[in-house]
């Protein structure tokens, strides 16, 4: 059985490759011995070879990003910024690991030397998406080797390409069987998760298969960090610089067709400024050139699959058949219309939550807008979600963005600012998006653990 990427460009056959069930076994077994030796090196050697690892990497930028567009559609002027921020996480990660790594000397007097170790966990088995192939996989993979253990990646079907460029430098890098890579189906994948030998697994995907993966698990005792669906509000308060919210709120709705894990999929506007709001947000959406992602001047390509594309129709027809309207005049945008997949950006507004285009995940360029009294309305829609990734707000007034902050049921909240992860913070989720989180000091805590020595001198 073959695997098949097909180019959203022009949804032809972009990469063929066999699936790896055959290989799933030789790679355990390789990935185990080789994490042993790895884990008895100094952290600090780690980290030099993990930095190498990171610099062989950056070093084909343009080849890689070129890659990158061909298989997920975004335009290639954007393609940088993934590049740019596997490296600020990768280093970040990096900058921390020796401290975060070290013993925690718990002694309480000179008969006695207590300590609290960190131990890596084995092997960790890392289940990438494919609309931020590269930064989503190395908010795991890095700090999963820093920490002593090997891993094994499983990228979409889609990607495949960047299972083998980060294998390319691992090779060239590290010590061989640290960083595997396998090629699967979701069915020799979730084998992978359930075999006894794999001590962690990190799984970015949809909410079905997250609990897929938790099933797979259920005969042993492990962690794992699973961040599933979302639909991330913002609500803009009526003190808010209204030119500067609505700039980025446009950018957070649209960057990357809409496929963004803490992209905009809902906004909520006080009823002071909806109107010049709405007017000014769709001026902006004007501005984006749908087409071919590997022309240069195009700032927005198509949404990933044709039945992506039909997804994401049905569920604005839906909201236009219970009262929705459409915006933007999608005649004023030139693009290739023989494939469907190429999607205006485009804003409902007259929205409500009996619309499952406001409360189930889109994962497309389009946002609903809905009018509301006050702060107090906005939080109790912004709660009314299965979902719990990132929300924003936006307003001049710091103490009533934190009040407000401390209300909505999210894992990171924002204030002035939306779709972007600090790797110094704790990347995380509440309800169906997921549990455990990467990145931050914490990830460290999640991928070793502690290992007490009691020691007396004097027996």
């Amino acid at each position: 059985m073959m695997l098949k990427t097909i180019t959203p460009i022009d949804n032809t056959v972009y990469v063929e490759r066999e699936y790896h069930s055959n290989k799933i076994e030789e790679t355990i077994e390789n990935s185990m011995k080789a994490q042993k030796d790895w884990a008895s090196l100094a952290v600090s050697e780690r980290v030099k070879l993990l930095k190498n690892f990171v610099n062989d990497f950056l070093s084909r930028g343009d080849d890689i990003g070129e890659e990158l567009t061909r298989q997920i559609g975004r335009p290639i002027s954007q393609a940088v910024g993934e590049l740019n921020g596997f490296k600020e996480r990768a280093d970040y990660m990096l900058s921390i690991a020796e401290k975060k790594l070290a013993d925690i000397n718990v002694t309480k007097d000179d008969n006695f030397k207590s300590y609290i170790k960190r131990r890596a966990l084995g092997i960790v088995f890392v289940i990438a998406p494919w609309n931020y192939p590269y930064l989503v996989a190395v908010n795991s993979i890095i700090p999963a080797m820093a920490a002593g253990n090997s891993v094994i990646l499983k990228h979409s079907a889609q990607t495949p390409l960047c299972a083998e460029q980060l294998s390319q430098s691992a090779k060239k890098t590290l010590p061989k069987d640290i960083f595997n890579y396998l090629h699967l189906n979701h069915e020799d994948g979730l084998k992978v998760v359930s075999d006894k030998r794999i001590n962690f697994v990190s799984f970015t995907g949809s909410v079905k298969a997250g609990y897929d993966v938790q099933r797979a698990t259920h005969t042993k005792f492990i962690d794992m960090a699973l961040e599933l669906g979302g639909k991330d509000p913002a609500y803009a308060r009526y003190d808010c610089d209204l030119e500067k919210t609505v700039e980025n709120l446009v950018d957070g709705s649209f960057f990357n067709s809409g496929q963004s894990c803490c992209g905009i999929e809902r906004i909520y506007v006080d009823e002071k400024i909806y109107n010049n709001f709405i007017e000014l947000f769709s001026s902006k959406a004007y501005n984006y050139k749908l087409g071919n992602p590997l022309e240069k001047e195009t700032n927005l390509g198509p949404v990933v699959k044709l039945s992506a594309a039909n997804f994401i129709n049905k569920q604005i027809d839906d909201a236009i058949n219970k009262g929705a309207k459409k915006v933007i005049d999608e005649n004023k945008f030139n693009f290739p219309k023989e494939h469907k997949n190429y999607m205006v950006p485009q804003v409902l507004t007259n929205v409500d939550h009996s619309m499952k285009f406001m409360t189930e995940e889109t994962f497309g360029p389009c946002v609903g807008i809905m009018k509301v009294k006050d702060e107090n309305e906005a939080i109790k829609l912004m709660n009314d979600s299965p979902y719990g990734l990132t929300a924003s707000v936006w307003t001049k007034d710091m103490e009533i963005a934190e009040k407000i902050g401390s209300h909505v049921q999210t894992g990171t909240f924002f204030m002035n600012r939306c779709d972007y992860l600090d790797p110094a913070l704790s990347w995380t989720g509440v309800k169906e998006t997921g549990k455990g989180c990467s990145l931050s000091e914490i990830a460290y805590e999640k991928l070793t653990a502690p290992k007490s020595f009691h020691l007396r001198k004097e027996q």
